[in-house]
C-alpha cells in the first residue's frame, strides 16, 4: 500500500464546518475525490489534489529550503480522534495557503534541487526509495509544478485546505 499526500481545497464556511464537523469533512472530501476521479480536472481547476508517493522527498525538499509553511502536513489539527490514513487530517487556513502559494510560486523545482544529492535522500530512507536510479528527482518535477498551480488557484479563490497522509 502507497502513502499519498491528499488536498482539498475548501471555502472558510466549510473549513468551518469541517472543524465542527470532522464526519461531514470526511464525507464532504470522498465526494469531492469521486467526482473529480471521473472528470480528472487540471491542477488550477482542481478542488482535490493529490501527490501520490511524491510527499515524502517534497516535504525533505521543502524542509531542507525552510519553506515557510508545511504544505505536507497542515498546520493546525482538526478531528484528532480520527484516523483518514495515516493519522488524523489537519489544515491550512486561507492565509497560510496564500503564503504557501507564492513561496511555491517563489521556488522554482531547480532552485528546490540544486545541491542534492540522491546519496542524501537515500540515507535519509525517503518515501519512496530509489533516488540513486538516474532521473529520480526529475520524476517529482511534474508534481511540484501542479501543487504550485493547485495552491495559486486556491489562494486566488481564498481557500483554506485539508491536509493529511491516505
Amino acid at each position: 500500500m502507497s502513502m499519498i499526500g491528499e488536498y482539498p481545497r475548501v471555502t472558510a464556511a466549510e473549513l468551518d464546518r469541517a472543524i465542527q464537523d470532522p464526519d461531514w469533512a470526511l464525507d464532504f472530501v470522498e465526494e469531492v475525490q469521486d467526482a473529480e476521479e471521473k472528470t480528472e480536472p487540471a491542477p488550477a481547476e482542481a478542488r482535490h489534489f493529490s501527490t501520490y508517493k511524491i510527499w515524502d522527498v517534497l516535504r525533505f525538499l521543502l524542509a531542507r529550503a525552510e519553506f515557510p509553511v508545511n504544505v505536507i502536513h497542515g498546520e493546525e489539527p482538526f478531528a484528532e480522534d480520527e484516523d483518514w490514513g495515516y493519522g488524523p487530517p489537519r489544515y491550512l487556513r486561507p492565509e497560510r495557503v496564500r503564503l504557501a502559494a507564492e513561496a511555491l510560486r517563489a521556488t522554482s523545482y531547480a532552485q528546490l534541487i540544486s545541491g542534492v544529492n540522491p546519496a542524501e535522500l537515500t540515507s535519509a530512507e525517503v518515501y519512496p526509495l530509489g533516488w540513486s536510479e538516474p532521473g529520480a528527482l526529475e520524476w517529482v518535477r511534474p508534481w511540484y509544478d501542479d501543487l504550485t498551480q493547485f495552491f495559486e488557484a486556491a489562494a486566488r479563490a481564498g481557500d483554506a485546505m485539508l491536509v493529511w497522509l491516505d
